[in-house]
């Protein structure tokens, strides 16, 4: 059979482009030879569309959508992903549904079995799982139509299991002969390898071709990733979609037996070809592709046109000014620079470099005098006391009320600049350099941060040497470096990892030979700086735990790591 993959980028809740598109793509892959054209999960309402399952007019959209796409469907199956109601009650009221559409109509709908509740999932608060599902018949073939995490629980590729069913394996005892998937996997690091293993695997071990279509693009701090893909009956990859970008490909999955299969190219050249284990771009690549797209999407879906960005001249700002470049264009990147009495000539020096080797629009806006009319305006009141962390949040304030002026007077965008390290203990000023709309680089790790800012320069140099090399610093206070308080990065972002990723406690940090007092501080900051996060702009989460909605801490609790 000929597998048509529409790997698109949908918007939640914008029905009519969703629809647009949909057609758009079904009619390219059916031109290309497809007898049988898949979409994503969720495609025609966007995923996740959170919330607005609640609403029953979003329903209504959702479901008129999926009519209208039907009447426009040839003999020539679509199966898309859409929101259905629940006619069986008690239970949740809705489904997260497949549909195939043939001849106008729509000829056949299941379910989805395995609903995932956990780090960003929460599909058991709006949807009813399927109890019993039953493959699709076709052209004289059994064909089982799966729904993502319907794919993600074989016995043999998971040593811990979340759920009791195998939607596979129920699906292989009624004697399907292909298996689809229609899936929004959200991506971070190192998933597509493992989520591609894991499909070759079922085909392999169930001896059966699967054909999985996965969502591409950002919605709020999910990215997906597409990386669709088409395996033969012996887990050999006939065709793999693109990484990070729109792509729409057919290819042909055999009854088995053959080890190499037709893939058809965008000419319909029906050449033979053996596709070889792919080899992905570097970790840093990746992750660039993925928080571009991250802005991108943010940026064009919530409406912007431009971003401005507080340039320190250090290397968080400088990474995002690229990655802000890279999404949406230099003409539409704003860097502003905003010196006052503790930052260094080279501070301006490296931010104007970085400007001039970008070419975007470059602005230096001094806070030293308002900081001086505020230093005025407090006086009294502060008399008596020695300067500190209120005199030194204080010029991260100003800077945050300027970059917002920016953005009130001319509708731009606020990047903000802080990584994962100082987000996790709370080395971040509230109103201040935490001001904006999207934090790009708040699940990165600052020695991730220099590794991908040294692959930005693997050709010519776009971020100023210096902004690598020189110590990090706030430049908050004379001669101020982030080891004044901080201990060094590869050891904070190594404790950062056991304990906010995977999630180990204080003492079996400990054992892994960390000495026991950093390790306390650094968990202390982490748990008493909760508030700040809960307050923070949605982070583009590239880890397998990121703060946000996939890590839920309570803000007024004692259960801390404590001496």
């Amino acid at each position: 059979m000929i597998v048509g993959f529409l790997q698109l980028n949908s918007t939640i809740g914008d029905f009519p482009a969703n629809v647009k598109k949909l057609l758009a793509g079904y009619k390219k892959a059916v031109a290309r030879g497809a007898e049988f054209v898949l979409a994503p999960e969720l495609f025609l309402c966007g995923y996740p569309p959170r919330d607005l399952l609640l609403r029953a007019d979003f329903i209504d959209a959702n479901l008129a959508a999926v009519e209208q796409v039907a009447k426009s469907v040839g003999k020539i199956p679509l199966c898309v992903g859409f929101v259905d109601r629940n006619p069986s009650r008690p239970g949740r009221a809705l489904r997260n549904a497949a549909a195939v559409l043939q001849n106008g109509k729509v000829i056949w709908r299941t379910n989805k079995s395995l609903l995932p509740t956990y780090d960003v999932f929460d599909e058991d608060r709006y949807f009813e799982p399927e109890k019993k599902i039953a493959p699709f018949e076709f052209n004289g073939k059994k064909i089982g139509i799966t729904i993502c995490e319907d794919i993600w629980n074989d016995e043999d590729f998971w040593p811990e299991r979340l759920y009791r069913r195998d939607p596979v394996k129920e699906l292989i005892a009624q004697g399907v002969e292909i298996i689809f998937n229609i899936s929004a996997s959200p991506w971070h690091v190192g998933k597509e390898q493992m989520r591609l293993e894991m499909l070759r695997r079922v085909a392999r071990d169930e001896k059966i071709p699967l054909a999985q279509v996965n969502l591409v693009g950002a919605n709020d701090e999910l990215i997906f990733d597409g990386h669709s893909v088409a395996i033969d009956s012996h887990g050999e990859i006939i065709a793999l979609g693109k990484n990070f970008a729109e792509d729409i490909f057919v290819a042909e999955l055999s009854d088995g037996g053959a080890r190499v299969s037709r893939a058809l190219t965008k000419n319909d050249n029906r050449a033979r070809r053996s596709l070889a284990p792919p080899k992905f771009p570097s970790p840093e690549e990746q992750i660039f592709n993925a928080l571009s797209l991250g802005i991108q999407d943010y940026v064009r879906k919530c409406g912007f046109k431009s971003i401005v960005i507080g340039l320190s001249g250090g290397i968080d700002s400088a990474l995002t000014a690229v990655l802000a470049v890279d999404a949406i264009g230099k003409e539409n990147v704003f860097g502003v620079a905003m010196p006052a009495r503790y930052s260094s000539e080279g501070s301006l020096t490296d931010a104007e470099a970085l400007a001039k080797n970008l070419g975007i629009r470059y602005e230096v806006l001094p806070i030293e005098p308002v900081f001086c009319a505020t230093e005025k305006q407090l006086k009294k009141i502060f008399a008596k006391t020695k300067p500190g962390l209120a005199e030194e949040n204080l010029q991260s304030r100003l800077r945050g009320t300027t970059l917002m002026a920016l953005s009130n007077k001319f509708g731009s965008l606020v990047l903000t600049t802080g990584n994962k390290s100082e987000m996790a203990v709370g080395y971040c000023t509230l109103y201040g350099d935490m001001n904006g709309a999207l934090a790009p680089l708040a699940d990165v790790l600052k020695t991730d941060v220099y590794k991908i800012s040294k692959w930005v320069n693997r050709k010519r140099e776009i971020i100023p040497r210096n902004s690598i090399a020189k110590a990090p610093s706030a430049e908050l206070r004379p001669n101020q470096t982030d080891q004044d308080s901080l201990p060094p990065y590869e050891m904070l972002d190594a404790i950062l990892d056991l304990y906010v990723v995977k999630n180990l406690s204080k003492d079996e940090i400990i054992l892994k030979g960390f000495d026991a007092a950093i390790v306390n501080e650094v968990l202390n900051k982490i748990n008493f700086a909760e508030y700040k996060r809960r307050q923070a702009a949605p982070a583009l989460k590239i880890s397998p735990r990121a703060f946000g909605m996939g890590r839920r801490i309570p803000i007024a609790q004692k259960f801390c790591a404590r001496n």
